[in-house]
């Protein structure tokens, strides 16, 4: 039966008239999608919402520590703000916008023709959704949660008649409930990669000629089914303690003895896989941008494979290096140290081998491989100072002050939000058939790197000379005021820069290159469609031979034999 479009909502057909159904719909195709690429875009895009918020959070924060005695923000809506802006980027931006790559980028890297489980993928991006909806809309009641990103207990517990600094709304009760939510769409999503990339592989596709960004999103698939029961437990028992009346996590109340450290214990056991959760997903990306722009294969792909999957086991093993002051016993202390000590090995690894695969490369310093640069480099000073912390003396010295604050945004802003802009500009012409406008881009790309380094290396200073973090405001006589006030003009250029990207997205939508299917020259099966692809990914699902099947059909003539072999 023939069928035409006669308008928007009316199609014609050789028996008659009829008018579309919902889901024919432009709209209600995307919300009834069960399409890989198209919920891989939607990852994308609420991602980069909350991004938009998160940052706008961050603004607020550095507005207010701008200057000594800052009145920008009350002590109650400034803990609000620092709790969401935390929450917001790690649990509603990077997790969202990695889980939007995989979703679009992984079936196609592995020849396949979906997910393994379209609905399954439907269904944790609507609870992703849903969830950070939630979330954000506690704002609206003034009730937005204020305990900081981690939540730490007794302090969120509700403890009528008893002295401690208690949380009687229903603050906490937003994250604790929205954190699960939020918890079941990476479940799902982690459940759907594995079984993907384990079962649907192109014919010849071992699993030592996958690409390393499939590599490195199966083993963050692995670390969430692991780490994030432990913080589903840790919200379960908080929410009995706030409205059942159980103490898990208050010392003697009612004569019955909790343990307030079990919160920790429990949260950083999933905080601190948690960073590999997001970190490593930007290490695939680096792996298959530098060889592209480098025209080099990637140097040592075994080591970067495994040391990826030693990354992950490790990961499980350090988490009370957050707690060395806490009072653990020496045998504690020692044994963590050492363990965060030797995550750096496996972790240099990579960064050796980032580095041989791009000397005496043919370097192409496109928009992409300036920002996978700056990963490396950026990448390079979060490890440094992350080695730095694992020193029990050391840390000791600067726990829980503005020196933490710059580890952890050199690693994930730094880290993971570069190699999140160069996976855009490189990528971009697989999703929409364009390219983006380098110019822009380059100017974007210097703003970020300019303002990240303004912005975040002054508080390891900070942090050396006592600056607390998680505080509101501060006294003008303490030699911070300087350093402050730099910080927060770095946000701003950073803003600047952001607005830039959101800019060049748009014109480069309406007005951007056509790109050609492969733009790049590129090694991997998902440049082997068209831009877009096709709902069916492959007319027909490829046969691989190589760790660079793409490129070894484009030149058979110069295959290189040694990744033939493998």
């Amino acid at each position: 039966m023939a069928t035409r479009t006669i308008g928007e909502n009316v199609t014609t057909t050789t028996t008659g008239v009829r008018r579309k159904t919902f889901s024919e719909t432009y709209v209600g195709e995307w919300i009834t999608t069960t399409d890989h690429k198209m919920i891989g875009l939607m990852y994308l895009i609420t991602g980069f919402f909350f991004f938009v918020v998160g940052g706008m959070e961050a603004l607020l924060i550095r507005t207010q520590l701008a200057e000594p005695n800052g009145k920008v923000l009350s002590p109650d809506v400034y803990n609000q703000i620092f709790t969401m802006h935390g929450t917001t980027m790690i649990f509603l931006f990077v997790i969202p916008v990695l889980s939007g790559f995989g979703n679009y980028i992984v079936p196609l890297m592995i020849g396949a023709r979906d997910m393994a489980y379209p609905r399954m993928n439907a269904f944790g991006f609507w609870m992703l959704l849903f969830g950070g909806i939630f979330m954000q809309s506690s704002f609206i009641f003034n009730q937005a949660p204020n305990g900081g990103w981690f939540m730490y207990a007794p302090l969120s517990e509700i403890t009528a008649g008893h002295a401690y600094l208690a949380t009687p709304h229903m603050n906490a009760d937003f994250w604790l409930l929205g954190t699960t939510l939020l918890g079941i769409s990476s479940i799902s999503g982690s459940l759907n990669f594995v079984v993907t990339i384990f079962r649907l592989r192109a014919p010849g596709m071992s699993i030592n000629r996958m690409p390393l960004f499939t590599w490195m999103i199966l083993v963050m698939s692995f670390l969430l089914l692991f780490a994030l029961p432990s913080l589903t437990v840790a919200s379960g028992l908080l929410l009995l303690d706030r409205h059942v009346g159980t103490h898990f996590f208050q010392n003697a109340v009612g004569g019955v003895g909790g343990d307030p450290l079990l919160w920790q214990h429990l949260f950083w056991s999933f905080g601190h896989p948690e960073v590999y959760i997001l970190i490593l997903p930007a290490f695939g990306m680096i792996s298959e941008i530098l060889p592209v722009f480098s025209r080099k294969p990637i140097f040592g792909y075994t080591f970067i494979a495994w040391s990826g999957v030693a990354i992950g086991f490790l990961s499980f093993t350090v988490w009370a290096h957050h707690m060395f002051a806490v009072g653990l016993p020496s045998v504690a202390q020692a044994f963590f140290a050492t363990s965060t000590t030797l995550i750096a090995i496996p972790t240099a690894v990579k960064i050796f081998n980032w580095l041989a695969t791009i000397y005496k490369g043919k370097i192409r310093f496109t928009v992409a491989m300036l920002f996978a640069l700056g990963f490396i480099a950026m990448f390079l000073i979060g490890g440094l100072n992350g080695a730095a912390l694992a020193v029990v003396p050391f840390d000791y010295q600067v726990t829980d002050s503005y020196f933490v604050v710059a580890h952890i945004h050199y690693v994930l802003f730094g880290g993971t939000a570069m190699a999140v802009f160069a996976g855009l500009y490189y990528w971009f012409p697989k999703f929409t058939g364009k390219l983006m406008n380098e110019k822009i881009g380059k100017w974007q790309f210097w703003f970020i790197f300019i303002g990240l380094n303004v912005t975040f290396f002054p508080m390891h200073i900070l942090g050396i000379f006592g600056m607390p973090r998680r505080v509101y405001t501060y006294p003008g006589n303490m030699g911070w005021n300087e350093l402050n006030l730099m910080a927060s003009i770095g946000a701003f250029v950073l803003g600047i820069g952001v607005l830039l990207f959101l800019f060049n997205i748009v014109n480069s939508l309406k007005n951007g290159e056509a790109a050609g299917d492969d733009p790049w020259d590129a090694y991997t099966l998902e440049w082997d469609t068209s831009s877009p692809p096709k709902k069916y990914n492959f007319l027909e699902i490829p046969v691989v031979r190589s760790r660079r099947p793409f490129y070894d059909k484009k030149y058979p003539e110069i295959a290189d034999w040694k990744s033939v072999i493998h």
